[in-house]
């Protein structure tokens, strides 16, 4: 699976894994998932043999001989939607209890502000890095994936309490149940059909992530060496209006994350690739809540 999430280029199942990538029809027997319009498809490993469904199961055919129903082909060692959800709750289960551990312990007072800040950005950069690893390896690493979720907690811990305690009382809720909203919203439509994830609408969002990420990038670096805030794009209303443009991509991710953990499942990947979906919904949902976060702070920011 390849990265869409606007943070990392790649992650998940790769072909070197045998399970996803483009322009290569499915074998035959394999499941009933259209290539046309699905950058994700490619021949399935896991396929039963053509013409014999009931190859990985010996027992099949004596159980037509005495009229029983035949059995479903073995799903062992599969993917599905329950081991996803357990690993993405176990990833931020880890993620919001560090956070919460941060936000208490601590402090945020005009004695302590510079060394929690430190510590909270410290906690980003190795976060970043352990991300950067995993998304570069070909097999999930649980540990590295719950390091990960750790150490992005003790920084979104800090940086909430900053937040919520020195310009926006409120504000970290108010992310979260934004958060939870943009999550239920997008699901909601993708399941409805509403969402199409196609060739088209991965092309636009990869196009429109890559010039959201170079203007921010030349934004900070302005902010850093001109001070201010650089060109303007974290503040006043053009900072609202690319606040808002930074939830909708992240809304735009989670579709796709949807997408591939459905590919997933129908493909029949190995079930330790829900780690790697468990990865790729933190990493979108953290942007999204950064995003409101920042939304927040702007608009009371100019109140």
């Amino acid at each position: 699976m390849r990265s869409r999430n606007p943070v990392f280029s790649r992650r998940g199942f790769s072909r070197d894994n045998g399970y996803a990538g483009f322009n290569t029809a499915p074998q035959a027997g394999g499941p009933a998932v259209a290539t046309q319009g699905n950058p994700y498809a490619q021949g399935n490993p896991y396929a039963q043999p053509a013409g014999n469904p009931y190859a990985q199961n010996p027992y099949a055919q004596q159980d037509l001989q005495y009229g029983a129903p035949p059995q479903a082909p073995v799903t062992a060692g599969r993917m599905t939607i329950d081991d996803v959800v357990m690993r993405t709750a176990s990833t931020l289960g880890v993620l919001i209890l560090t956070a919460a551990l941060s936000w208490a312990l601590l402090p945020i007072d005009d004695a302590n502000l510079s060394r929690s800040y430190g510590i909270g950005i410290g906690a980003a950069l190795i976060g970043m890095v352990l991300a950067f690893v995993q998304s570069f390896k070909r097999k999930a690493s649980p540990a590295l994936i719950l390091t990960y979720a750790a150490f992005e907690g003790v920084f979104l811990g800090v940086v909430s309490n900053i937040v919520d305690n020195r310009i926006a009382s409120g504000a970290a809720m108010q992310a979260v149940l934004g958060t939870m909203a943009v999550f239920v919203g997008v699901l909601v439509a993708y399941k409805a059909g509403w969402i199409r994830v196609n060739r088209r609408f991965v092309g636009f969002v990869m196009a429109a992530a890559l010039g959201f990420i170079l203007l921010m990038t030349v934004n900070l670096l302005f902010a850093v060496f001109g001070g201010g805030d650089g060109l303007g794009f974290r503040s006043g209303a053009l900072g609202v209006v690319f606040g808002v443009i930074g939830v909708i991509l992240g809304a735009c991710f989670l579709a796709l994350d949807f997408k591939q953990v459905e590919d997933g499942v129908a493909y029949g990947a190995p079930r330790e690739e829900a780690w790697l979906a468990a990865f790729g919904l933190t990493l979108t949902l953290v942007w999204i809540y950064l995003e409101f976060l920042r939304l927040i702070s702007i608009l009371n920011s100019n109140d």
